[in-house]
């Protein structure tokens, strides 16, 4: 099979740890061994989260005054090349040495029409209490919204439209390597106005579990996996009244709430995918990546099941 597997932020960087390298490769350490057997059996593209770590280097650009800090597709190109390599590495470490690797930088296009640039809704970067916040957003024009008890910058986040990097992509997986790309959602671009072609990049963030599915779709996947620190999407998330989705049809779930900086956009992904492909999409805990595969963990999106079924009996 052809898995495309998207790693959420948190399976980088917990939220609340320090964004030290250290804790960076730990955990990258701890995915890669999650991954590795699926690795050894299917072809796999990895794509990954990199909110903390693009929020990180602007907070730490905006530190230094002699030169303007390098805009959010720079940071997100830099960031891209850092988590691979991490990938790449600790991946290797645990695969046959023949089996080949490469991390590709991904742009991917945007509309400058998007509604998004009108409502900054992405998450970057560390969490704040609400003084640091108002201070933040006071001296930096920096937009901050409530994530929990915390609050967070945000950036726009328009749809993704295209990948260009397919062919090297495509042309990679049919020599059986594993293949690291549109970490961050990609690198986000879109043509000029001035009628030239010009390729520009733009001061946003695509949501990685969109811009994944953009990839598994294009790539005709046989199954599609977004990992987060959620075991399963939650009907009634918070509530005593919550369970387990264990699957569910696209229609089924997109009709249901959820929250729109967190589980909204996975399951969004998810029934698009599902929708398109006919090909079943999952979403659970890394811990649980074998199982989600199998379809006996976490939540599966997929025409032609019952509706929704709810797991451990609920």
């Amino acid at each position: 099979m052809l898995i495309v597997i998207a790693l959420g932020g948190n399976a980088l960087l917990r939220r609340g740890e320090p964004m030290t390298a250290e804790n960076q490769r730990r955990n990258i350490h701890t995915a890669a061994v999650a991954i590795a057997p699926v690795a050894a059996e299917h072809r796999i593209v990895v794509a990954h989260g990199n909110g903390p770590q693009v929020g990180l280097l602007a907070l730490q650009g905006a530190a230094y005054k002699d030169v303007e800090a390098y805009p959010l597709d720079v940071l997100g190109a830099q960031t891209e090349g850092m988590i691979g390599y991490m990938i790449e590495q600790e991946l290797g470490n645990l695969l046959p040495f023949e089996r080949p690797f490469a991390t590709l930088l991904t742009m991917v296009e945007v509309d400058p029409d998007d509604p998004a640039f009108g409502n900054p809704t992405k998450f970057i970067g560390p969490v704040y209490p609400k003084s640091e916040a108002d201070r933040l957003a006071a001296e930096k024009n920096w937009v901050f919204k409530r994530d929990g008890q915390t609050w967070r910058r945000v950036v726009a986040s328009p749809e993704p439209k295209r990948i260009f990097e397919m062919r090297p992509i495509e042309w990679l997986l049919e020599r059986n390597t594993v293949v690291v790309a549109a970490g961050g959602g990609g690198i986000p671009t879109m043509y000029e106005k001035d009628g030239t072609r010009t390729l520009a990049g733009v001061e946003c963030v695509v949501d990685k579990d969109l811009a994944s599915e953009l990839l598994a779709r294009s790539l005709k996947a046989d199954l599609f996996v977004m990992l987060t620190d959620a075991p399963a999407v939650y009907d009634g998330w918070g509530t005593p009244q919550q369970r387990a989705i264990r699957s569910a049809t696209p229609d089924a779930m997109s009709v249901m709430a959820f929250a729109a900086g967190s589980m909204g956009p996975k399951v969004k992904a998810a029934c698009r995918f599902a929708t398109a492909t006919g090909h079943a999409a999952a979403i659970g805990a890394l811990s649980d990546l074998s199982a989600i595969i199998a379809g006996t963990a976490g939540t599966t999106v997929a025409p032609g099941r019952a509706r929704i079924v709810y797991g451990n009996g609920d």
